[in-house]
Order: structure tokens, then C-alpha cells, then sequence
């Protein structure tokens, strides 16, 4: 989906609503499809995966970096969709853990899909897994799929840390969360990302001696700061 997605951002604005984008895929039809269903289907996907909707922080803070880090675009989609698809995240393990230019089989992805779905809903998941992993570039090949290294960026490295930090992680232990796992590169590149991100003025990064101090807080509003803090909105 990350081609629609791309389509869809680029014709709203970063404070578009769910009805906004309804607009633009089903009336406008920016994605060009051909009926009408197919639209809806497309509008409930997107926003299954990605949220569509600025009150959702996951998605809005990759909102706010997605304009200004095309390069980061397969990777930040693929972030928001693993922490909205449990699918997809339980896949995670599987694909990550493939060393470089190995074969992840299907077979080893649907190991990951519960064996209650039927035949043909497994097979469909297993499809949308690969191709998801493909787009963002942890896989490539036809007929084979093979591990490749993602394309990690300093926008990515920022949108790992703020996932990290909803989740309750703070300063140093950001860097080490499922979250910067995802932009598949060692601890040193990751910090050398981070470090990117906080002269791009995503984050803030100081480091005196062996204490290591990193904030995210200027990612979120007000509102989600308490919230991910655990306080009453």
C-alpha cells in the first residue's frame, strides 16, 4: 500500500481527516480505481494500516516527518503499519532475524499467521506480509525472497525513538527498543542517526562523559506528551 499512500498524502494536507481522505480516494478517485467498492476498500485499508487521521499520534507524528524525508518513506510506513497491524508485527521476528542474502521462504511468514484463518485468508495475509516487507526493503526477489538491509534514515531514527517513547521508553534505553530495531543497522549507526535527527531538529541529543540524554518530546502536542506519560489528558 506504500504507493497509496504516497498518492493520498501528497493530495491532502497534514491536518486532513478520515472524511477528508474518504473524499479524495472515493470521490476524487486520486488512486484512479475503477469502481466504487474497490475505493471503499482502499479508504478502510489505509486507514486500518496507517490511521489516517491527526488525532492519532502514531500516524501524526509520521505525518509531520513524511514531508520532509521522502528518502525515509518506505521505512516510516512501514513503522506506523507495524505498530497498528499485529499481523505484520508478528512477522517481525521472522524477517528481521534472516541474515543478510538469505531466503525468507513463505512458508516461514505464514508460520506466523494463525492456523484458525482458512486457507485462502492465510494465503492473503502471507501475500500482503511479503509484499509489505518488499516495499519497505528488508526483501527483494520474484521468485525467491531474499534479506536485504532496509534504507534507514535520520527521519526514520526519529520516528522509531517517538514509538518508543508511547510505549514508555525514555533517554538511552530509546535506542534500544523493537522500534530501533526496525531501521535494521548496528547500535553505532543508529546513534549516528539519532544524532542526524537532532541536528535536523527532530529530537533533541546531548552527551556528556558515559550520560547520554535524548528527547522526543518535540514530536508530540501537549496532549500526547500526558498521555504517553500516563497522565489524564
Amino acid at each position: 500500500m506504500l504507493t497509496e499512500l504516497e498518492q493520498v498524502l501528497a493530495a491532502t494536507p497534514p491536518e486532513a481527516s478520515v472524511a477528508d481522505f474518504r473524499r479524495v480516494v472515493v470521490e476524487n478517485n486520486v488512486l484512479g480505481k475503477r469502481t466504487a467498492t474497490t475505493r471503499e476498500h482502499t479508504v478502510r485499508k489505509l486507514k486500518a494500516l496507517y490511521g489516517l487521521d491527526p488525532t492519532i499520534p502514531v500516524y501524526r507524528v509520521m505525518r509531520r516527518i513524511w514531508t520532509d524525508d521522502a528518502e525515509g518513506r518506505p521505512l516510516l510506513a512501514l513503522l506506523c503499519a507495524v505498530a497498528r497491524d499485529p499481523l505484520l508485527r508478528a512477522s517481525v521476528d521472522v524477517v528481521l532475524d534472516a541474515p543478510l542474502g538469505s531466503e525468507v521462504t513463505l512458508a516461514k511468514l505464514a508460520e506466523t499467521v494463525r492456523p484458525s484463518f482458512s486457507a485462502s485468508t492465510r494465503d492473503a495475509i502471507v501475500s500482503h506480509l511479503v509484499s509489505t516487507w518488499v516495499m519497505a526493503g528488508f526483501l527483494m526477489g520474484t521468485t525467491r525472497k531474499i534479506r536485504t538491509s532496509a534504507h534507514a534514515t535520520p527521519g526514520t531514527a526519529a520516528y522509531a525513538l517517538a514509538l518508543g517513547f508511547m510505549e514508555g521508553g525514555r533517554g538511552s534505553l530509546l535506542l534500544s527498543t523493537s522500534w530501533s530495531r526496525l531501521l535494521d543497522r548496528s547500535p553505532d549507526e543508529v546513534l549516528a542517526l539519532v544524532q542526524q535527527a537532532a541536528r535536523y531538529g527532530w529530537i533533541e541529543y546531548r552527551q556528556a562523559g558515559d550520560i547520554m540524554d535524548i528527547r522526543v518530546d518535540g514530536l508530540f502536542t501537549e496532549t500526547e506528551r500526558a498521555w504517553c506519560d500516563g497522565q489524564p489528558g
